[in-house]
Order: structure tokens, then C-alpha cells, then sequence
């Protein structure tokens, strides 16, 4: 059965009169972090490659939330360049960035050229452009924060997972490179890596094989501490927090979300793990 988890109420005013970039806000972890830093009183510009995003921002607007979306490929260079462009012209400045969107390409011994350079230009490249973009805007605005997207795959080897696992890892170091220099300009730079998050992409895996999450939260759940799989929420909040002046001396830091998943060594839960609530 699926865990609830805690209830929580948004801080308020915590994002008010600030201004936010999140790609791949379309849908799953994006859009959950687009949702929840509106609920505090930020506005949005989001990004998406396909026609979700113009449905998330129909969404959003019925939910009286200031969103603007962008529909592109951030593995284009013009398009990271529109993107900051645009959010000063709509909004007048630029105080947080959270690269999200990245291509799920997953090939081992069968990659191409292509798919190697698909991993890393909509992946860490791109993260790159997007920092590059917005260090201008931060600097006006008197500093920022950027939260880069990685993930428990930039951590450890997974089957067949040579082109994504290689650009996520890319990730990690960039995240420390990237707050290393942008310091002196009071830009904080973090990484979320999160574990299995019920997401599209694993609503389409689970849905190929049959089951939906009821089936599929309990399997994949025994690879983390917490026995399920996390929710979009589970890492918005703590984004937000990274983001936010509460996280003010936090920079080059990577935080795991991920339900113990990394923490959990080859005996996983073991045979006579303790289930809470279980008969």
C-alpha cells in the first residue's frame, strides 16, 4: 500500500517578488517544483519539449499562479539564450535557476555518437548554457541560487545505463565547479539526487509491464530504507529549501533524496527486515 507521507503547508511569502527558471517544469519533478514555489509567492518562467507544458500552464493559471511557459529543446544553445531573455523581459530579473530537464537516454555497448551526444547536450551542457545565462541577471539581482537536477544513477552503476549514468555523474562534479566560482558573486550552486520517484517516466514502465504503482511501489520500493518510492513533492520541498535563504550556507553540496536508496549496502533490507505496520 502507499505511504502517505506528512502533510505540510507552504512558507508563506518565502519567494515573494522573486523570480525563477525551472526547465522541464512541464510535468514531474518540474512541475511539482514550478507548483510549489508559486504556493510561496514566486513567479515562473518553466520550460517543456512537448505539449504537457502548455496544459500545466492552462493549470497553473486556473490556480491563479504567474507562470509563463517556453516550449523548446534546451539542448539547443539559441534556446537556453531565449529562455533567461525572455524571463527578464517578462519579469525584470532572474534570482533562482533550477535545471531540471534532461534527455533519459539509456544505452550501454549499443550507444551511438548520437546518443552520447544527446545525453550530454540536453543534459549537462545544457545545464552549463543555463548557468552561463543567468550568472549576468543573478549579479544585477545581487546573488541567486541554482539548484542543478542529478541523480542516484550519477552515483553508482545500473545496467545498460552507460549515456545517462556517465552525464549525471557529469552533474555532480559540475555542480562543485560551478559553486566554486560563482561564490565571489554570492551565487549558491547545490545538487538533489533523488532515488525512485513515481513519476511519468516510472508510470510508463510500470504501466508497459502491467500493475500501475500498487504493483510497482512495493518492488521498487525494497531498494530504499523507507520501503516505497518517493513522490514529486519529496523533492520540491526540499529544492525549495536549497533555494531559499534558509539553505544561505549551503553551496557545492550534493543531497540525496532518496529514501536511504544510496545509503544501503548489497544485503539491501535483508531477510528478516522489520516492516512497520506489518502483520
Amino acid at each position: 500500500m502507499h505511504t502517505p507521507i506528512p502533510s505540510h503547508k507552504p512558507v508563506a511569502d518565502r519567494f515573494t517578488n522573486k523570480i525563477a527558471i525551472v526547465t522541464g517544469g512541464s510535468s514531474g519533478l518540474g512541475r511539482s517544483i514550478v507548483e510549489e514555489l508559486c504556493k510561496e509567492g514566486g513567479k515562473v518562467l518553466f520550460t517543456g519539449i512537448s505539449g504537457a507544458g502548455e496544459k500545466s500552464q492552462k493549470e497553473f493559471h486556473a490556480a491563479g499562479f504567474p507562470t509563463t511557459f517556453l516550449r523548446g529543446d534546451m539542448a539547443n544553445e539559441e534556446f537556453c539564450a531565449e529562455v533567461v531573455a525572455q524571463t527578464i523581459k517578462t519579469y525584470g530579473a532572474v534570482n533562482y535557476l533550477v535545471n531540471n530537464a534532461f534527455a533519459f537516454t539509456a544505452k550501454a555497448l549499443d550507444a551511438t555518437t548520437k546518443d552520447w551526444m544527446r545525453s550530454f547536450t540536453a543534459g549537462p551542457l545544457a545545464y552549463a548554457r543555463m548557468v552561463q545565462n543567468v550568472v549576468p541577471p543573478m549579479q544585477k539581482a545581487g546573488g541567486g541560487s541554482i539548484v542543478n537536477m542529478s541523480s542516484i544513477s550519477g552515483h553508482i552503476a545500473q545496467v545498460n545505463r552507460w549515456t545517462y549514468n556517465a552525464a549525471k555523474g557529469a552533474v555532480n562534479q559540475l555542480t562543485k565547479c560551478q559553486a566554486l566560482d560563482l561564490a565571489p558573486f554570492n551565487i549558491r550552486v547545490n545538487n538533489v539526487d533523488p532515488g525512485w520517484i513515481w513519476s511519468n517516466e516510472t508510470d510508463k514502465a510500470a504501466n508497459m509491464d502491467g500493475g500501475g504503482r500498487a504493483k510497482w511501489d512495493a518492488i521498487w520500493g525494497k531498494y530504499h530504507m523507507l520501503r516505497r518510492m518517493g513522490q514529486a513533492i519529496e523533492v520540491a520541498r526540499p529544492t525549495l529549501f536549497l533555494l531559499s535563504d534558509d539553505a544561505s550556507f549551503i553551496t557545492g553540496t550534493t543531497l540525496m533524496i532518496d529514501g536511504g536508496y544510496c545509503s544501503m549496502g548489497p544485503e539491501g533490507l535483508g531477510e528478516t527486515a522489520v516492516i512497520a505496520g506489518s502483520d
